[in-house]
């Protein structure tokens, strides 16, 4: 079903709709979104070309994303385009609906767990998910680590807040970054060696120090060593690799070396 808080979408919103008849003049469609509310595409923003069949672009039962032009809740009327949804705003709504049917999932669980409706389960746990993390699944991977801490100060009753770690614990595998590159590195004299050594386990050290992120330092045959950082979190990862780079240039230049970095 997945749930939307608002009753009507709004115009440039990007909806899922179900075609529902298709007519030489145009289709109708439903928004699962918005209570299975009528929508309709004119035939003229079906496509920026020539249609010479509408059934080739749009046919009963397709599930399509559309780009709402008007609403008129009065007439409960909603015009829709299929012509306007580009190709990556069309992958961004296709995965923010399938993070929401997740989230729905996850909820209808709550839901039974407690002898709830899963309308209630919304109000109690799902809006105020989506006004703290601006998305309900996004709070849900917060969280499924084990710690509650994220929901510190979301207005959710205490019960349901353990509930959704230990179900989020068992349920989401929690997304991770990756940064790979190769670092270039050359010290001239007979200490080089050893300075290079030092200079990667001081770098190595570092990364090490941030618990929920893993960083690889390895050679690939002097002068070049393979640098690799994985995080949960993407803003840590490029923290870890600036803070990494910084250390490890700064040992090398101080003795009289070249460093470089290539982002892979």
């Amino acid at each position: 079903m997945v749930l939307k808080r608002a009753e009507w979408p709004q115009p440039d919103e990007y909806v899922i709709a179900v075609a529902t008849k298709v007519a030489p003049y145009g289709a109708y469609v439903t928004l699962p979104e918005y209570g299975n509310k009528e929508g309709f595409i004119h035939i003229s923003e079906v496509s920026s070309t020539w249609v010479r069949n509408i059934r080739n672009h749009i046919h009963e039962g397709a599930r399509v994303i559309v780009k709402v032009l008007q609403v008129d809740p009065q007439r409960g009327h909603i015009d829709c385009s299929l012509r306007r949804v580009s190709a990556e705003a069309r992958r961004k709504k296709n995965n923010e609906w399938k993070r929401a049917q997740k989230a729905e999932k996850l909820l209808e669980f709550i839901a039974k767990d407690n002898n709830m409706s899963l309308e209630e389960v919304y109000e109690k746990v799902g809006w105020p998910l989506e006004d703290a993390f601006g998305e309900i699944y996004r709070g849900l991977e917060k969280v499924a680590d084990g710690n509650i801490e994220p929901l510190a100060d979301v207005d959710i009753p205490k019960e349901l807040k353990e509930q959704l770690v230990e179900l989020a614990k068992t349920r989401i595998e929690i997304p991770s970054v990756e940064i790979d590159g190769e670092m270039t590195i050359t010290v001239p004299g007979p200490n080089g060696i050893d300075t290079i050594k030092e200079a990667l386990n001081e770098g190595l050290v570092l990364g090490q120090s941030y618990e929920k992120s893993t960083v690889e330092i390895y050679t690939l045959g002097a002068p070049r060593y393979k640098l690799r950082i994985v995080s949960p979190d993407y803003k840590e990862a490029e923290d870890i690799l600036a803070a990494i780079i910084e250390r490890v240039q700064g040992i090398i230049e101080k003795n009289g070396g070249t460093f470089k970095f290539t982002r892979k």
